[in-house]
């Protein structure tokens, strides 16, 4: 028996299917841009992963930039909920990063040699926008500029980075303004140079943690630092464990040490005090 069901027209009920003079998807989202960005240097089946994971991450970075320079200026205007709902939005954003070292991970070590000289000098570590991000939070190193002298336009907008308080800086300058004192030498510090962590800010936040109900603004904002560091703390382990996993002990592209390098990495503290505080409750 012959079915005389026929297959489903979407434009029957008013679907828009003709785009000769309209915006469609592909136009809106630039994808004809996009999906001819991949450029393999081999013919290496594992190479076109590697590009799209590092694509991929670097769009991922692009937002989460967005969003923490649009939290820091909600912070300095004392608009703190906005602020909240922006650095949650950047811990998914690094939580969507993690996953995807997942996909890597499938990657064998036989399958990268296949492709890995093509890559020349070539890093994740030469990352701008990762250098950006760090810089944002408080990990200030001018030592990193050099990656990108190269580059007079990234390296301007960098070196501009540097000399504006970061996200960090402030999260203490809110808590001064709202009566936990910061002392003078932290608040008017040379912001371009690396945050060292004060006894007397682990007493300002050991305030705010010990009587929460009359600082609940900050002890909410101390906790959406500390769950995006921990989301970030993932992130670059995962980081760590991915490389190793791959490469062994063998030295980065880039000439770092590669998994010695990033360890090193882990040692990062970007909000030491909140972190030191809880020794301390």
């Amino acid at each position: 028996m012959t079915s005389t069901n026929k297959p489903y027209d979407p434009s029957s009920e008013g679907a828009e299917t003709e785009f000769s003079t309209k915006m469609s998807y592909g136009d809106y989202l630039s994808l004809d841009a996009i999906l001819s960005a991949q450029h393999p240097k081999s013919d290496a089946h594992d190479e076109m992963l590697f590009i799209i994971q590092h694509q991929t991450s670097e769009l991922w970075m692009k937002l989460a930039i967005r969003e923490i320079d649009a939290a820091r200026k909600n912070l300095r205007a004392g608009q703190l909920q906005p602020a909240f709902k922006m650095l949650a939005r950047v811990s998914r954003i690094f939580e969507q990063l993690n996953n995807a070292w997942d996909v890597l991970r499938t990657m064998t070590p036989s399958d990268y040699t296949t492709f890995r000289d093509a890559l020349g000098p070539s890093s994740g570590f030469q990352s701008w926008q990762y250098r950006m991000i760090e810089f944002m939070l408080g990990n200030r190193n001018r030592a990193m500029l050099k990656p990108h002298a190269h580059r007079p336009d990234i390296l301007a907008v960098l070196e501009g980075e540097l000399a504006k308080p970061s996200l960090y800086d402030e999260a203490l300058n809110l808590l001064n303004q709202n009566g936990v004192s910061v002392p003078e030498a932290v608040l008017r510090r040379d912001v371009s140079e690396p945050y060292g962590a004060s006894e007397d800010v682990i007493a300002a936040w050991q305030q705010v943690y010990q009587t929460p109900q009359d600082h609940w603004p900050l002890y909410e904002l101390a906790e959406k630092l500390v769950d995006f560091e921990d989301y970030f703390r993932r992130w670059r382990f995962n980081h760590v464990t991915t490389v190793e996993r791959v490469i062994g002990f063998k030295r980065g592209t880039g000439g770092t040490g590669g998994v010695s390098y990033l360890k090193r990495m882990l040692e990062v503290e970007l909000f030491p005090e909140l972190w030191r505080v809880r020794t301390i409750l």
